[in-house]
Formats: C-alpha cells, structure tokens, sequence
C-alpha cells in the first residue's frame, strides 16, 4: 500500500466492530498512501488527503495480498470462496496489488480521521507509550499503575498503561520479572507515582521479551524457544534455581501462565 493509490474501495458490509465512517469508500478512492506506520496495535496509513486510514487486526483479523490481474483471471473454486466469505474490505491498489481484509469474528477496526482530530481520536488519544520507546521507563510505568487497584497483568493489558502488549507477552515479562501477575498494580507505585522496587524491573522485562520476540519471528528456533512460559503449563520453570512448575489460571478472561515459587 505504500506509495500506491486506492483505484477501488470495496466494502462488503455496512461495519466491523463498529460502522464504517460516514464516506469511508469514496474518501479513500483517489488518495495515496504517503507512509504505514504503527502506534500500539493499530496500524496508520498517512494519507495525501491529509486523512489517516486507522486499521486494527482485532482477534481474527489479517491482509491477503494478491495481483489484481490473477485474481480477475481466476477460476471460481467453492472451497476458495468459503474461505474468502469473510472478505469485508477490498483495496484494489495502483501498484497493480489488491489488498483485502478478512474477519471471521469482525472484531476488527478501520477508521478514517481528519489530522486534526487524529490526537483527540478515542482509539489513539489516550494510549499509553511505546513500550520499545526511551520514554517508557520506571517512572512512566509508576505513574500510570498508581492507585490501580487491579492485578498487574490486567494493568499490563490496559494500553492506556502501555500500549501493544498482549496477553502473551504479560505472562512472559512478568515471569521474568519475578513478579507475580495477580498483586496489585499499585504495588509497584507510591501513591504519588515514584517506582518502588520491582517496578525498573518490570520494564527491563518488558522490552527484553519484545526484542528477543521480533529476533526470533524470522529463525528457525523461533517455535520452540521463542515462551518462558506460555503455553508451557506443568513444565518446570526455567528461573535458575527455581523448583516450581508453570500453572495456568484463568484470569479476566484470558490465560495466565505463571510460576507461584518464583514469582511474588
């Protein structure tokens, strides 16, 4: 999509999660597609209309890319047209590529906002920092889990705490942390918001498990090494000198894999 133009905007249906804004198909048509960046887990097509094209994956949600030729040209196949039913939007680019978006469980997002509203939007406005940044440390973490009385690995699924971490990579930088996922966020804050011990620990964790994360997508180890203790319930626990074995719990609604000898 980068550096193309939208020829055709197909919607195949009226929303996803939500309504498409008022205009959405003929806004896009004719535009092009200056930059694709990201801000936590949405991703941000930078328009030559001055508009931002906001895109969230949701659960279930990916892009086919296809060439636009090839698919004009291909035969009907019924197995092929059962799996392309959840086709809700189709970009037809000028690259020559057609980019289509497919939802089994629409929980996905695409929305279409003016530069200026782009800070205030409710999805962007709010999130907490980037987690990879140089601004997410100790104190930026303390002053958002201050007086949050809920467990830490919800405050970590809260991307108005810090944005793009999923349920995942909480059990991962949790367990290397030593933490436990069920204390209470506000533990690791004073009631003003300065860090208190575990909280520079935490951090460090967090972008470790990212880096190592995208290091490994690409290798061939990445399958078999790339968890600590996701989906590794009744193993024992690779903390060094730890006797315990990784339990699951189910915790607002989400898996928890955690080891209850290291992790306090």
């Amino acid at each position: 999509m980068a550096g193309a133009r939208f020829d055709r905007v197909q919607l195949n249906r009226r929303d996803l999660r939500k309504p498409f804004p008022s205009g959405f198909a003929r806004r896009l048509r004719g535009t092009r597609v200056r930059a694709l960046t990201r801000r936590g887990k949405y991703l941000l097509g930078e328009l030559s209309s001055g508009d931002t094209l906001i895109m969230h994956l949701g659960m279930s949600g990916w892009f086919r890319v296809e060439k636009t030729t090839a698919l004009a040209t291909r035969p009907r196949d019924r197995d092929t047209d059962l799996d392309n039913r959840h086709d809700h939007v189709v970009f037809t680019m000028s690259s020559g590529m057609t980019v289509t978006f497919n939802d089994p469980r629409r929980f996905g997002i695409m929305d279409l906002v003016a530069a200026a509203r782009r800070p205030r939007h409710p999805s962007l406005g709010r999130l907490g920092p980037e987690p990879l940044s140089r601004g997410f440390d100790d104190r930026a973490l303390a002053e958002r889990l201050a007086k949050r009385r809920i467990s830490l690995k919800a405050a970590l699924l809260d991307q108005h705490v810090v944005a793009g971490i999923g349920n995942i990579y909480a059990s991962e930088a949790l367990h290397l942390a030593g933490l436990s996922p069920f204390r209470l966020a506000s533990s690791l804050a004073t009631r003003t918001g300065a860090p208190r011990g575990g909280c520079e620990r935490l951090v460090h964790a967090i972008k470790s498990v990212l880096r190592r994360a995208i290091a490994l997508k690409d290798s061939e180890r990445y399958r078999g090494s790339r968890f600590r203790v996701y989906e590794r319930e009744g193993e024992r626990c690779p903390t060094a000198g730890c006797t315990g074995t990784i339990g699951r719990v189910w915790q607002n609604g989400r898996s928890t894999f955690s080891c209850s000898v290291c992790q306090r």
